[in-house]
């Protein structure tokens, strides 16, 4: 594995830090404040190709790799996690999810206007009571003599509240358990689709996230993606590029923990000394390095397995439980650097701790990521 970025991903990476520093710092702050969606932030996204980067050319992205979709996200969390986790769900979980999965037709139907940031896109899986045990989702799809008739209600949806477009998991053959699962497309404007609420967060505020029902929703076949039945398959193989992808996000917040907590050092006076030259602020700044470094290594190397193994879910599972967990201790001693400054909402570190809890939650909690990374170590067998 050749970790050198390439001309192109170096590229890419610079035109992103220049877009953040201009576009998106300028509403992090109102964004967590107010809980504030930019929406026009997210459509110029799209007009500057960052909402469709490891979309299929003829579909209107970039054809690039999921590593230069990671080095877009760690640019964007750097200045607003939340931002980030919207678009990592808006371009991964759903876009590169249909672009993997569906038929050309969808393709044709979905992918243009999400790359452009034309319209939002979201994924539904979770539910009240399906959360780390996602296949136990109880939202049914039944099907009719035109299509399906979907019935449920989805919880802990990123982009819920304002997505146009959804990738929706249901039960097809609720008998069949893991078996019996199926995805779907819906859109907003579909009758029997509702957002039930918003809610209110602790961090990743201005990162829509909701409720959603679904009463009577009517789809025909065509908007079923994959086989029936097929839908686990999908739901694996994407929360396996989901964990590898957002994992990214992390290594973002520690990336700006460690920049101001190292120019900090070097201006801040105390006893009479600059505060870099005490030995335990030195302590902390090596630790927060060792640990950015350690989780950036952990998440080049799972993009690059989701990429040639993308059975393998122990590399993706482990990056996002190291850096996600690295990401909240390095916020928490950035603040302690800073001290009192730190914890004032003046300077945004605070905002960066909160965000960064959400990673240990999301996608899996860190305590289901490591039953996937040690049952892959263990083999088969060990799977229940």
């Amino acid at each position: 594995m050749d970790l050198t970025l390439s001309s192109e991903e170096q590229d890419l990476r610079d035109a992103a830090r220049r877009f953040v520093r201009k576009e998106v710092a300028p509403v992090a702050d109102r964004m967590d404040r107010e809980d504030y969606f930019p929406r026009d932030v997210f459509r110029r996204l799209g007009e500057h190709g960052f909402l469709g980067i490891t979309l299929p050319t003829e579909w209107g992205g970039l054809g690039l790799s999921y590593l230069a979709q990671a080095l877009v996200l760690e640019e964007i969390a750097r200045v607003s996690p939340a931002l980030a986790l919207t678009v990592g769900a808006h371009s991964n979980l759903f876009a590169d999810n249909v672009a993997r999965n569906g038929t050309d037709a969808q393709r044709e139907a979905f992918l243009p206007s999400a790359a452009t940031g034309e319209a939002i896109g979201a994924l539904a899986l979770t539910e009240p009571g399906a959360g780390s045990d996602a296949v136990s989702i109880r939202t049914r799809a039944d099907r009719g003599a035109d299509g399906y008739v979907l019935n449920g209600s989805k919880q802990f949806i990123t982009n819920g509240p304002v997505a146009d477009s959804l990738l929706v998991y249901a039960k097809t053959a609720p008998t069949r358990g893991s078996r019996g699962i199926s995805a779907f497309l819906v859109r907003r404007e579909t009758p029997g689709f509702s957002v039930a609420r918003s809610l209110d967060k602790m961090g990743m505020r201005g990162s829509p996230t909701g409720e959603l029902a679904f009463q009577d929703v009517r789809v025909g076949t065509d908007a079923r993606v994959g086989d029936e039945n097929d839908g686990v398959r999908i739901m694996m193989g994407g929360l396996n590029v989901e964990r590898a992808v957002l994992a990214a996000i992390p290594v973002g917040i520690m990336e700006e923990c460690l920049e101001r907590s190292t120019a900090y050092a070097r201006e801040r006076e105390q006893f009479g000394q600059k505060i870099g030259r005490f030995e335990l602020i030195q302590e902390k700044l090596a630790n927060i390095y060792s640990q950015l470094e350690a989780s950036r290594l952990l998440v080049y190397h799972a993009l690059d397995r989701v990429a040639h193994e993308p059975k393998r879910l122990g590399p993706a599972a482990s990056a996002l439980t190291f850096a996600s967990e690295a990401s909240t201790r390095v916020a928490l001693e950035a603040i302690q650097i800073h001290g009192g400054y730190g914890y004032m909402r003046d300077l945004p570190l605070e905002r960066l701790a909160r965000d960064a809890k959400l990673l240990e939650i999301g996608a899996g909690t860190s305590e289901i990521r490591r039953l996937i990374v040690a049952r892959e170590l263990l083999g088969p067998g060990f799977a229940d």
